[in-house]
């Protein structure tokens, strides 16, 4: 999951299925990432699981009005924010996209969210280029999770602190150059510089085996 105003990585979810990945990413950001109460304004595409996961990590039971048998499945917030753009196409061609509100009035939705699910695309991409075990139709993809969970994490932090992204770029009245770079942990405040590959091997602690 991205942040859509810094492009930072917030959270990430691996598991067999999408449902258990969105699970995964929803349970990180309400224990880890400043959501304990709700989950954040959400788009994405028609694919996954994430608004079962979202009910499964952050839907409350109503309570018990004291008619009939007590409720017991849990059910979403109205204050949730959560919008679907779902691709349409013909013969393999994208020809259109279906605005899906899941949660929240629709109008607020739409102004906050936007209509497009471009920057997480762009993301994805990215990550098919860095991370080779998640190129299509080739041998290199992993056949342990635990070394694909680890990979995914280093191409994540080499993204959020290490490679400046065009988008976040400031225009600087300096002789020597126009533009000075940020990456997505510059702009979130998590860092007030560029790091290298070598602070982030030397910065970022690495399990090792048989230490908790």
């Amino acid at each position: 999951m991205i942040d859509i105003d810094t492009r930072l990585r917030v959270a990430q979810g691996i598991a067999k299925t999408e449902t258990e990945a969105s699970q995964i990413v929803f349970e990180m950001l309400k224990s880890q990432r400043g959501h304990p109460q709700k989950p954040p304004p959400t788009v994405s595409d028609g694919w996954g699981g994430i608004r079962e996961a979202m009910v499964e990590v952050y839907g409350k039971v109503p309570p018990y009005s004291g008619v009939g048998r007590p409720p017991t499945q849990k059910q979403p917030g109205d204050d949730w924010q959560y919008l679907q753009v779902v691709k349409q196409r013909e013969n393999g061609r994208i020809i259109g996209t279906e605005l899906r509100v899941i949660y929240g009035d629709e109008e607020e939705v739409l102004a906050f969210l936007g209509k497009s699910t471009s920057y997480i695309e762009r993301s994805n991409l990215t990550s098919r280029h860095f991370n080779s075990r998640l190129t299509r139709k080739t041998l290199a993809f992993s056949k342990i999770v635990e070394m694909h969970k680890a990979a995914a994490t280093l191409e994540d932090t080499y993204y959020n602190f290490v490679r400046p992204h065009k988008s976040l770029r400031l225009e600087v009245n300096h002789p020597d150059r126009r533009w000075k770079p940020r990456t997505p942990a510059m702009v979130s405040a998590l860092t007030d510089h560029l790091w290298t590959v070598k602070e982030l091997f030397l910065s970022v602690p690495i399990p090792v085996a048989g230490n908790t």
